[in-house]
């Protein structure tokens, strides 16, 4: 896998934030277990959960994803269809919230490891896999 330097790109990416190179995801974000993460980066052996529970802090973030996609929709709704009816803009957000899951959940485990688990990017991580928590 190719590094990549730039940290912007390697989260957008989903890559480890140690290596910018192991990817964060076991599968798809199309198939039902689009929340895997393996234990540890595959490349440099940084473990993937620093402690017990940190990644409840990503429903946080989450939360934010969500309210965005509920006032994106309900924007465009408004514009698109002329003010619309109630039920079409529950209609509307309800699709847009559940299409948006995977990547809501990846992009929030994501920013929430890259952002509080303590993790600088280390080019030479990837040549000498050094402990899995460090």
């Amino acid at each position: 896998m190719p590094r990549i330097d730039s940290t912007a790109l390697a989260l957008l990416d989903l890559r480890c934030p140690r290596c910018h190179e192991g990817r964060m995801f076991t599968t798809s974000a199309l198939s039902t277990g689009f929340a895997r993460m393996p234990a540890q980066c595959p490349v440099c052996g940084l473990a993937y959960e620093p402690e017990p529970g940190f990644y409840w802090g990503a429903m946080f973030v989450s939360y934010g994803f969500s309210v965005a996609c509920f006032a994106i929709g309900g924007v465009t709704a408004y514009y698109l269809f002329d003010d619309p009816p109630t039920w079409v803009y529950i209609l509307l957000v309800t699709l847009l919230v559940l299409v948006t899951t995977p990547l809501v959940v990846r992009y929030s485990r994501a920013i929430m490891l890259y952002m509080f688990g303590g993790i600088k990017y280390n080019p030479e991580a990837a040549e000498a896999p050094s402990s899995p928590h460090a």
